[in-house]
């Protein structure tokens, strides 16, 4: 399966959508995508991953490698997950603790001004 990935500014942040699956050989378009995002200035990324089948930890590290380089502008990457099967990823990996994790891209809209 192929890697989608769809990018819209809402209200001053930037939401990726992903789709299909991100594994060692997807992860580096993501991992473009958002290094294009933050070298044109925008540093408050959701990461949709309601469309994601599959995760590796290929694409845990571009997660993390994005993180990075918005905090180092002072800024956010939160994600947007609700399937159980990746959330379980993140809590095992420990992610879970470090990524700002929603329900919805409403809710991580929401939680701008929070």
């Amino acid at each position: 399966m192929d890697l989608t990935l769809e990018t819209r500014d809402v209200d001053g942040r930037t939401i990726v959508s992903v789709g299909g699956e991100i594994d060692v050989y997807t992860a580096p378009k993501l991992r473009e995508t958002i290094s294009d995002l933050v070298a044109a200035g925008h540093y408050q990324l959701i990461i949709d991953l309601q469309g994601v089948e599959f995760l590796d930890s290929t694409g845990l590290g571009v997660l993390v490698g994005g993180l990075k380089r918005v905090r180092a502008h002072d800024g956010s990457l939160e994600l947007v997950c609700h399937q159980d099967r990746l959330l379980k990823i993140f809590r095992i990996t420990g992610l879970a603790k470090v990524f700002v994790i929603h329900d919805s891209p409403e809710t991580a809209l929401a939680s701008a001004g929070a």
